[in-house]
């Protein structure tokens, strides 16, 4: 099973921003070869040059991966370009509120098709050679927000618990193999998207400490990488709460927060 120092090309989504970025910069001053992908081809020019200095390289592969084509187009050229890729953290996404006030189907297709889609686009261009070879290591950026229903995230959590569903039955189907899959659920980092939320954040860290603890996680064997440990320890806890508990609980909470 594919470990920290059997790394030699890591694909990263969602590169150009936020935690995507911090940790393709946090992989390249460890020394390792990142591909980068993200749609803003420009902010992926910055972040390669960034890397220049380091012991490590980026290297820019802009890509929409919500187009099912362009998933298996991107790898062909990364993989002719620098090699075989040996972990793939699926990290592309984004969030909007899908409150029942103003539903609009749209908006949660959006969500899925990038929270959702674009991973399962690029699982299945990466499984074949993956399984051929019988090594390599998927990693795909679900949240806590799809542990169980929360305010105005109708859309959002649902992208994300049907990716961490995805990732659970991933495993089971491969546990045979020398494939490792892993599912990443950060409670709350600073970025440009939650930069937008209009209400306080606990416990929220920075996308560097995002991206250290990720690093951390994908060197261990642990299913589920989930910081910070407190936030999500209790978010996993109300998992069990039954819904006549669950549901004032959370009510209560939320309007305590605005």
């Amino acid at each position: 099973m594919t470990g920290k120092s059997d790394w030699k090309l890591i694909w990263v989504t969602g590169a150009s921003q936020g935690m995507g970025r911090a940790l393709c910069l946090s992989l390249a001053r460890d020394g390792y070869t990142v591909a980068a992908t993200a749609r803003n081809e420009e902010s992926l020019g910055a972040l390669a040059e960034e890397s220049v200095s380091m012991n490590g390289a980026i290297h820019p592969f802009p890509a929409d991966l919500t187009l099912g084509g362009e998933n298996q187009r991107v790898i062909a050229e990364i993989q002719q370009q620098l090699g075989s890729i040996d972990l793939a953290v699926l990290n592309a996404g984004t969030h909007r509120p899908t409150p029942a006030t103003d539903f609009r189907a749209d908006d949660v297709k959006e969500l899925i098709d990038l929270n959702l889609m674009a991973a399962v686009h690029a699982i299945e261009a990466l499984l074949p050679g993956m399984m051929d070879r019988n090594s390599g290591h998927i990693a795909a950026v679900a949240s806590v927000a799809g542990y169980r229903g929360l305010p105005t995230a109708a859309g959002y959590g649902a992208s994300k618990a049907a990716l961490i569903h995805l990732c659970e039955a991933l495993t089971l189907d491969l546990g045979e193999t020398g494939l490792k899959i892993q599912v990443i659920n950060p409670g709350f980092v600073k970025t440009p998207l939650t930069d937008r939320n209009p209400f306080p954040m606990p416990f929220l860290v920075s996308a560097e400490t995002a991206a250290d603890a990720i690093i951390k996680g994908l060197g261990k064997n642990h299913f589920e990488i989930k910081f910070p440990w407190l936030f999500t320890s209790i978010l996993k806890t109300l998992r069990l709460l039954p819904y006549w508990v669950y549901f004032p609980w959370v009510k209560r909470f939320t309007q305590s927060e605005k």
